[in-house]
């Protein structure tokens, strides 16, 4: 299952690698004002989370050939009886969850900052 777990993270890694470059480009329409842009961040990381989450709670009644660790997994690697695809959705439910916490952890540190630069007043941005 080791190969299983490296091929869904590289599929959900790079799923979640091309969420953050989106999200980044939203922050960079707000540069005009810092705050705003790390807020926005932190919603948008928020609702990736949120999203990661629920394919982690769904994970169990997805089928797994219709993922793209699936397509990825050589034919020797594919689950091939009942016990074997419980499993194979259980990696699934771990790396969904291990990047929905990292996102969530990101979101709130975005908030975090947002939040420092609107309470002491720091006016930082492209003038």
């Amino acid at each position: 299952m080791e190969k299983v777990r490296q091929v869904a993270m590289f599929c959900v890694g790079r799923a979640v690698f091309f969420g953050g470059f989106a999200i980044s480009i939203v922050m960079l329409s707000f540069a005009f004002d810092f705050a705003l842009s790390l807020r926005s961040g932190a919603m948008l990381t928020l609702v990736m989370s949120l999203i990661l989450l629920w394919f982690a709670q769904t994970a169990q009644n997805r089928s797994p050939q219709s993922t793209e660790t699936w397509i990825l997994l050589a034919d020797d690697r594919r689950p091939r009886n009942d016990h074997a695809r419980k499993a194979f959705c259980e990696v699934m439910k771990g790396v969904y969850g291990f990047y929905a916490y990292y996102a969530v952890m990101i979101s709130i540190g975005l908030f975090v900052a947002s939040l420092g630069l609107d309470l002491f007043g720091i006016e930082v941005g492209l003038d």
